[in-house]
């Protein structure tokens, strides 16, 4: 049994062919352009084997509430040419298998705990910190959903004293995206992250508005484990530093183990690296084929 998976982004839609344990069999990167030309490439490549259910992780915001009109609609997006486009609606009439629908992060968060860093666990957050910041959380093996899917990425923080950059986020200006997303980075220090040296400045700016954010995540959601992934990431000296800071912010308040002696295993890059959110696409895949078209989660 063949099943598909997306790993829909701004830049790239990632197309994979896999199993229901979200092993991949193959795969291909297709540039993000307009709707005609990246959708056609993808159905091309799905067109290439029998699969039987498609999973997809998207850029969005995206409706995944199934009572609404727009469900399966990439929506409010700035991503020029994709504004209110029925993503899952265009997937179903091109390739005529059932279509699951969630957020990238989300994709990426069911990766991690079913084949990852998080296996074994009934749920974690997933973050990812690159062109965009945004977070899933799946909980008690359900994803966290209500009017819609959350977006952590746009929460606001408090301005480090070393910054007056004015946030490059077209809503907010600076929330936590428009402060400490890659291309924030770029626009504040002339120069993309990974050209940065280690002992910038950037640095400790940066890992304090993660671990601002991490804070509120840690006290509203409890997630038993934290993953961050997204190109800025790579950059690992930044884990040491988000893990010390946020421990500070604290202060103690959290008396568990997890934040206090184990914070190395709680707060972790992906396993999975950049396969987590083709790997969670295709387990999505799987769970709206088994159940006709619904996802479990």
């Amino acid at each position: 049994m063949y099943l598909g998976g997306i790993e829909a982004g701004g830049t790239k839609f990632v197309c994979a062919v896999g199993d229901e344990n979200g092993n991949v069999l193959a795969r291909e990167r297709i540039a993000t352009t307009d709707t005609k030309t990246t959708l056609s490439g993808v159905v091309d490549f799905f067109k290439n084997f029998k699969i039987e259910g498609l999973g997809i992780g998207s850029f969005g915001p995206v409706d995944l509430n199934r009572e609404s009109p727009t469900y399966g609609y990439i929506t409010s997006t700035p991503k020029q040419g994709w504004t209110n486009y029925p993503l899952v609606q265009t997937m179903e009439e091109a390739l005529h298998v059932p279509v699951g629908l969630t957020t990238d992060v989300n994709a990426a968060a069911l990766g991690e705990l079913y084949n990852g860093a998080a296996k074994g666990l009934d749920g974690c957050l997933y973050i990812t910190v690159g062109t965009g910041i945004g977070a899933g959380l799946v909980s008690q093996n359900r994803l966290l959903q209500g009017l819609s899917h959350p977006e952590m990425g746009h929460i606001l923080l408090r301005r480090h004293p070393d910054d007056d950059f004015e946030g490059i986020c077209p809503y907010h200006h600076d929330c936590l995206e428009g402060l400490a997303s890659g291309p924030a980075l770029e626009a504040r220090w002339g120069k993309p992250a990974n050209e940065l040296p280690v002992t910038h400045k950037a640095w400790e700016i940066e890992a304090d508005y993660l671990a601002q954010a991490l804070m509120q995540y840690v006290l509203i959601v409890s997630p038993k484990k934290i993953i961050i992934g997204g190109g800025v990431m790579k950059q690992t000296q930044l884990f040491p530093k988000i893990r010390e800071k946020l421990q500070k912010l604290l202060a103690g308040y959290i008396d568990l183990s997890e934040v206090k002696e184990k914070i190395d295993e709680y707060i972790i890059p992906p396993a999975l690296g950049d396969n987590a959110g083709i790997t969670g696409a295709l387990i999505l895949g799987s769970q709206v084929l088994k159940n006709k078209g619904i996802s479990q989660f």
